[in-house]
Parts: C-alpha cells; sequence; structure tokens
C-alpha cells in the first residue's frame, strides 16, 4: 500500500506524522502574518499529497493572506463535495475580493446551514501551534523595511537576527539572499544527525516503582517554535553517565521537546558504552574488602541515642569524627556541583527507607552519628548525599545546616575533610567486588522496568523526531537552490532543484525557480517550456510571469505572449506582472510608446519593482538616453543588486562614448552576476576600446569559457583576433558561429573578410555573395571591401551592430 505522505527514507509510522508537523508551523506562520513563508511551507505540505484535505486548505488560506485571490479559490472550487465550513468561508472572502458578491452569499449561507461548522482558523486538523517569537518577527519585518529604503547591509544583519532567533523563517532567509549576503549553510541550517530511539539503557535509576516519562510528549509547537532554546539541565543526582547535553538531532535542537516537562525526567541518549552501564550497576557503594562483612542488624531511631552514647565511652576522640562526619555531607548537600568529583558513581541505588531515616536524623541538631569508623564514615556521607535531589527543590537548606557550612571552618577542619574526600573517592573508585553481606548492597533497587507505555511513548517521540527531521533537510535543499540562484550560479541551483523528491520537484514554484535559472543562463527554450509546466499546476499564478514574458519577447513568440498578456490581465488588472507582459507584447510589435506606458504602469502600481523601471529604460534607449540613465538609476534605487540596470547605464554610457563610466557599470554588472557572459564581453568591450586590447582578449576569453554557445561574446572575439592577426582562430570562431547562426549576416561579413585577409579569394567571393543576398542594405559596404588590398584588417566599420 503506497504511503499516504511519501518521503524519502522515512518509515510509515514517522511519515504517519508528518501532516502534524507541517500544519503546525503553517498555522504558526499564519499567526505572526508571514504570508511568504506559510505559501512555502502549505506548498510543501500540499505536494505530498493533493488529496489531502487539510493540506488544501491550508495551501488556500495561505495564498488568500497573500493576495493572491485567484489562486486561493481555484483550489477551494477544485473538490466541491469535500469542502469544509472553513472552506466555504474561504470562498466566501476570495468572493468578495473579486466583487463576486452573489456567490460570496452563498458561500456564507452554506456556513450557516452547516451544523458541524468551523471557522477557517479551526477547520481542517486540529489547531495546534504556538505563536512565533515577536522578537523575531519584528527582526525580519525590519529587515524588508530596510530593503525597501535601499540599505541592504542594515536588512542582511536584521535577517540574520531573525534567523538566530528562529531559523524556520523561510521570508528572512529570502530576504537575507536578496540582499546580497550570502552565508554558508552550515551556519544557518547545520547538518542534523538522525534521530535515536530511546530504549531501556537510557533509563535512569529511580528509588520508586512511579512510571517516568521516557519520551516528549508530541505537542503541536515542535521544532518549528523559534526563539526556543534549551535551558541548562539542573544537577541530576540520579543519572549515572557524563553530563549530557542536547542530542545531534532535530528533536533535541529546537522545540519539539514539550516545555513544561521537567529537563531531568528527559532520559537522553549518551556516549557511553553499554558495558560500562552494566558494570556501574554490578557495583555497589559499599563492598567487603572496605569495611569487612558486617551482619545485617535492623537499626531504629530510638536505638541510636543508646548505641551512641555507649560508643562515646569507649572511643574519647568519636565527637570530634561526628562533626567531620557533619560537616561533610552539609558541603556535598548544598553544592550541587561537588558530585561531579566523579561523575561516573552517583550514589543511586540507596534504598529509600536509609535514606529517609538518614535524610530526617541528618536535619535532626540533637541526633548522634554512628560508629566512628570508616565505614561508618563513609556511609554517613553517602546517605546524605542521596538528598540531594530533595534538597535542589526547595533552593534554600536549613537555617542550622547554613550555619553549619559558614561556621566551624578552620584550617584543621578543611584538611581532615580534605583527607576525607580523598578517602571518599578512593572508596568509590575501588576495582573491589561487591560483597553479597554488604547491607546496602542487598537493599539496592533495580532499575525500573522497560512498560509497554514507555515504548508506546518512546515510539512516539522517534517517529515525530524523523517527521521534523525530513521537513528541516527538505527545507534545506530549498535554502541550498535559492541561495544559488541569488548569487547566479544557475547550474548548482539546477542541481540542488534536482535532489528535491519528485512530487515536490511537480510543483509551480520548483519549477518557476528552474525556469529563472534557464532564463538567466540565456537558455530561453528550456525556461519557456518550464514556466509552461508552473502554469499547469497553478493556472493562476502571477508571481515570476514577468520572466516568462520576457523569455517570450526574446524567443519572438508574439502570439503566445498576447495571450499571456490578456490572461494576466483577466486574473488580476493591477498587478505589475500584468502591465509587464503587455508591455512586452508592444515592444515585440515595435510599439514603443504604448509599451513604455504600460512599463510606467507596471512601475506606478508597485514602486519597489525594478524590473518595470528597467525594461522602461531599454525602451528609451534608442530615442532619448537622458531619461534611460532616469530609469536605470530608479531601479537601482529599488534594487541595488538589480544587475540589468548597472548593464543599461553601462550601455547608455557607451553609446555617449563615456568609456570609463561604461566600463565602471558594466563592471558593477558582472559582480552582481558573475556567471554572466554577455556582461563579461561587455566589459571587454568597453576595455578594448580604452586601447587595452591584452585585458579585453583576456575578458573575451573568460567570457566564452563561461558560455561557449554564447554567439555575441564568440562573435566579439573573433573580431578582436581580426584585429590581432591571428586569421585562423578568428575562422574557427566564425565559422562555428555561421553554423549555429545562419541567419546572421554580420558573421558571414566577416568570414568573408577573413578569407580575403588570408589570400582564399574564391571563398571570400562566396561569402561575400551569401552577405549580400542576406542584406541587400551592405551592398556599399561590400564595394568598399572589394576596393581595398589584402589590408591590415583595422577595419570596424564594416560591421553592422
Amino acid at each position: 500500500m503506497q504511503q499516504e505522505f511519501p518521503a524519502q527514507d522515512l518509515p510509515a509510522s514517522s511519515a504517519a506524522h508528518i501532516p502534524a508537523r507541517f500544519s503546525a508551523l503553517i498555522w504558526s506562520c499564519l499567526d505572526a502574518e508571514l504570508s511568504k513563508s506559510a505559501v512555502f511551507y502549505a506548498e510543501r505540505y500540499y505536494s505530498l499529497n493533493h488529496n489531502n484535505h487539510d493540506a488544501r486548505h491550508l495551501y488556500a488560506l495561505s495564498l488568500f493572506r497573500c493576495g493572491q485571490v485567484h489562486s486561493a479559490l481555484s483550489l477551494v472550487n477544485d473538490i466541491p463535495n469535500q469542502l469544509c465550513g472553513g472552506c466555504s468561508e474561504l470562498k466566501a472572502k476570495c468572493c468578495s475580493k473579486l466583487g463576486m458578491h452573489t456567490k460570496a452569499r452563498e458561500a456564507l449561507a452554506e456556513c450557516t446551514s452547516d451544523q458541524g461548522y468551523l471557522s477557517s482558523a479551526a477547520s481542517g486538523s486540529t489547531r495546534d501551534a504556538r505563536i512565533f517569537p515577536e522578537e523575531a518577527v519584528l527582526h525580519c519585518r525590519a529587515g524588508f523595511e530596510a530593503m525597501k529604503g535601499n540599505q541592504p547591509e542594515d536588512a542582511a544583519n536584521s535577517f540574520r537576527k531573525a534567523l538566530a532567533l528562529n531559523p524556520m523563517l523561510w521570508e528572512a532567509f529570502e530576504g537575507l539572499c536578496a540582499s546580497g549576503s550570502f552565508p554558508e549553510l552550515e551556519d544557518v541550517f547545520p547538518m542534523r544527525t538522525a534521530p535515536i530511539k530511546e530504549g531501556p539503557e537510557d533509563l535512569p535509576f529511580a528509588s520508586s516503582s512511579k512510571t517516568v516519562p521516557v519520551g516528549p510528549v508530541a505537542s503541536g509547537a515542535g521544532f518549528f517554535t523559534p526563539g526556543w532554546r534549551p535551558a541548562p539541565n539542573p544537577p541530576q543526582p540520579f543519572r549515572m553517565g557524563l553530563p549530557l547535553g542536547g542530542r545531534d538531532s532535530i528533536a533535541s535542537n529546537d522545540t519539539f521537546i514539550s516545555q513544561d516537562m521537567t529537563p531531568s525526567l528527559l532520559p537522553l541518549r549518551t556516549s557511553r558504552a553499554p558495558q560500562a552501564a552494566s558494570s556501574l550497576n554490578s557495583r555497589p557503594l559499599s563492598s567487603a574488602d572496605e569495611a569487612g562483612p558486617v551482619p545485617k542488624k535492623p537499626r531504629s531511631l530510638s536505638r541510636q541515642p543508646m548505641e551512641s552514647e555507649n560508643r562515646l565511652k569507649t572511643a574519647p576522640s568519636a565527637e570530634a569524627r561526628t562533626k567531620k562526619a557533619r560537616a561533610r555531607p552539609n558541603m556535598l548537600s548544598n553544592n550541587p556541583n561537588s558530585l561531579s568529583l566523579c561523575p561516573h558513581h552517583v550514589p543511586s541505588s540507596l534504598p529509600l527507607a536509609q535514606a529517609a531515616v538518614n535524610t530526617r536524623s541528618a536535619k535532626n541538631e540533637n541526633s548522634v552519628a554512628t560508629a566512628p569508623t570508616l565505614a561508618s564514615r563513609r556511609s554517613t556521607r553517602l546517605l546524605s548525599t542521596s538528598g540531594v535531589g530533595e534538597k535542589q527543590k526547595s533552593h534554600h537548606p536549613p537555617p542550622h545546616r547554613r550555619r553549619g557550612a559558614n561556621h566551624g571552618r578552620n584550617k584543621s577542619t578543611e584538611s581532615e575533610m580534605e583527607d576525607d574526600y580523598g578517602t571518599f573517592n578512593d572508596v568509590l573508585n575501588s576495582p573491589s567486588p561487591p560483597s553479597a553481606m554488604s547491607p546496602r548492597s542487598e537493599g539496592s533497587p533495580a532499575p525500573i522496568g522497560w512498560t509497554a507505555e514507555q515504548e508506546q511513548a518512546a515510539q512516539l517521540a522517534f517517529d515525530i523526531a524523523h517527521a521534523e527531521k525530513y521537513i528541516y533537510d527538505l527545507m534545506r535543499l530549498f535554502a541550498s537552490a535559492v541561495r544559488a540562484l541569488a548569487m547566479y550560479d544557475c547550474t548548482s541551483c539546477i542541481d540542488e532543484l534536482n535532489q528535491l523528491p519528485e512530487v515536490h520537484q511537480r510543483s509551480s514554484s520548483v519549477l518557476a525557480m528552474a525556469g529563472r535559472a534557464r532564463y538567466e543562463k540565456a537558455e530561453y527554450m528550456e525556461a519557456e517550456r518550464l514556466f509552461e509546466g508552473a502554469r499547469k499546476f497553478e493556472p493562476y499564478r502571477l508571481w515570476d510571469m514577468e520572466v516568462y514574458s520576457t523569455t517570450l519577447w526574446h524567443l519572438q513568440k508574439n502570439v503566445q505572449l498576447s495571450f499571456l498578456a490578456q490572461e494576466l490581465m483577466s486574473i488580476d488588472a493591477h498587478s505589475p506582472q500584468a502591465w509587464i507582459a503587455a508591455g512586452n507584447c508592444f515592444s515585440l510589435q515595435k510599439e514603443r510608446s504604448q509599451a513604455l506606458t504600460c512599463f510606467r504602469r507596471a512601475a506606478h502600481l508597485d514602486p519597489s519593482c525594478a524590473y518595470a523601471y528597467t525594461l522602461s529604460g531599454h525602451e528609451s534607449l534608442d530615442e532619448d538616453l537622458e531619461k534611460a540613465i532616469q530609469f536605470f538609476q530608479s531601479a537601482i534605487r529599488a534594487d541595488l543588486r538589480h544587475y540589468n540596470a548597472w548593464y543599461g547605464l553601462g550601455t547608455s554610457y557607451l553609446r555617449m562614448s563615456k568609456l570609463r563610466q561604461a566600463e565602471y557599470h558594466y563592471r558593477r554588472a558582472a559582480s552582481i552576476h558573475p556567471f554572466n557572459a554577455v556582461l563579461l564581453g561587455c566589459v571587454g568591450m568597453a576595455v578594448e576600446r580604452r586601447g587595452k586590447r591584452e585585458e579585453a582578449f583576456d575578458l573575451f576569453n573568460r567570457a566564452v569559457d563561461l558560455s561557449e554557445d554564447n554567439a555575441l561574446v564568440r562573435y566579439r572575439r573573433a573580431k578582436m583576433l581580426i584585429v590581432m592577426k591571428e586569421y585562423r582562430a578568428a575562422v574557427q570562431d566564425l565559422e562555428k558561429l555561421r553554423d549555429s547562426s545562419p541567419e546572421e549576416a554580420n558573421v558571414v561579413f566577416q568570414l568573408a573578410r577573413v578569407y580575403r585577409l588570408l589570400g582564399d579569394e574564391t571563398k571570400s567571393a562566396q561569402m561575400l555573395a551569401v552577405a549580400r543576398d542576406m542584406a541587400p542594405r551592405s551592398i556599399n559596404k561590400i564595394k568598399r571591401l572589394l576596393e581595398t588590398e589584402k589590408a591590415t584588417g583595422d577595419e570596424d566599420e564594416m560591421d553592422e551592430g
């Protein structure tokens, strides 16, 4: 049977907890008004199973909160028979936003007629979430405000603070990449190891048969609650092994564990070996070779004064030793960290009855210590130490014990105490075997049994931790792809997207991201296919459609571009994407004034849309260079990392013969997009015009290495080779260009020129005839070439563009 929520290498029991984890995270984002983060996680949830009602409802609600009303309405309309009351309410809101008031009233009537109506905030699964900490959300919002104010450094600092408080804020990570700051993925999302299931070996020793909770309780908050940090574990006198820290798993690094549980009751796995634990279990705190076999005799509190009186008569120094025996347990019990002197031999096997007796006797000032032997002194310390856990709860020792700790400490007493501490450690670390005659070894309780309830709790914690690790690893893959795309490392972005599970690859956002990566690589045919796939999964999608319309403009597909513009206008006539598509359509039809009007309308609807200003500048390049420069500068004010605007400024200054300014702006564009071969070619062209041919040639070589199929940079390099009189190498580049772009007349003309310089008149005449047929207007240039002799190859005026 196929899993309802498939996941890679995830057990079926763990996969069953993925819906609850996603639901809690999405509700947390919605409560914090992080709508884009909610859309991201909701789409991941919906991609796992399109038939899941809760996933569909949360995805539609997130899209509605993000302003994508048509997409939200299409989701709640797809399966009308499965609509809950919350879905009907959401449908009414969407219809009201779109002006369809009759349908909105009908949807509200369905809500009122539904006796089991639940609002959209409570429909679907049980609403189980915690609001994100306000500080993290405020830092995230401050970052976006700084981005709008063109303050990328302040924005990056705010986003870093938000991610430090909560790494699950997806909007903060996207904003951090958009600001130009690209931290290492391990610094923001460190790799987490697989969770480990708790077992009987993780049980602590206890002195009662009360059931101790074994695993964390599954709550809706999960690790999604940001700002939570595991508090330092309090001293745990009854835990054996090394001091414990957080596990390297998703369950311990975040708030998967319920915060109302006492940390001392969480038996986290440690790195100790099983045999070490067994040796500790078989090693009692008293043995035969230390005190000798002592017959087991019952003691009572009523006999203690009489026995103590007899011992005082026979042992004149017993009182002094008794004072030392009192001082040592007091020091140990008041200092929880004193147990770290021997962390592997914590006195956890003390009988409950004896511990209670000795605790009462320690609190009584008139009680007298036992026989002044080594065994009795040690047992006094151990019995008083067994009450450490109880004393820690009160946090304040009794007044007489405080006075005992503060007074009566002199050099002789301290030296005696140090000697007895050494004896205490020697006794605990003694390798002697346990004695069957030892009174404390017979009364020591066994470890708590592993019950069925504990096994069920451990399995539940393990499954939830596995589900949360799946979500975390999935988010890391997306974060790696987003980071690569923000750095314009498009090849790495596509590789990261290919590592996603197949169910997530077939989602609109992933296909659109892959389409943007192909577009930046100038692979327009593949980009078109990916954008079309994204629109099939989300027919009313508006995001990224401005890039899709520009892709169609590059492909010269007038019909498809016109159809796209009309569809986007019908979806939302107030969206900048629709007006950009309409402007591209008019630009392709050479109607520049109408295209410019559409681009200005897009910029008016969204002043932060840098792409609208950039396209306006490109439309103005051939008519008004000053106006074009103003548009490009407006685009940079809206987005400092918009490399298209820097490229446009470089082109404007190059046409104005301001070579230094052109080179500067081209270099700025190339620094933002270092993988763009065209930008490097433009830098090389500006450097060449300044007379630095060697540097320009190096730049052209780098550009060709980045993109061997780019015709523009290869053509520029071929012209450089002609100037450098490297005719054979120039012929290779030009012939490759002729095969890839046979319709380019300039390539054929330059090839005829190189053949003439090489002395091959026949091939030169053939290429000139082809160039004349392809571009009849170049007949005058062809005549000038025929009239010249075999020249130096310095003429550049024969190039049409």
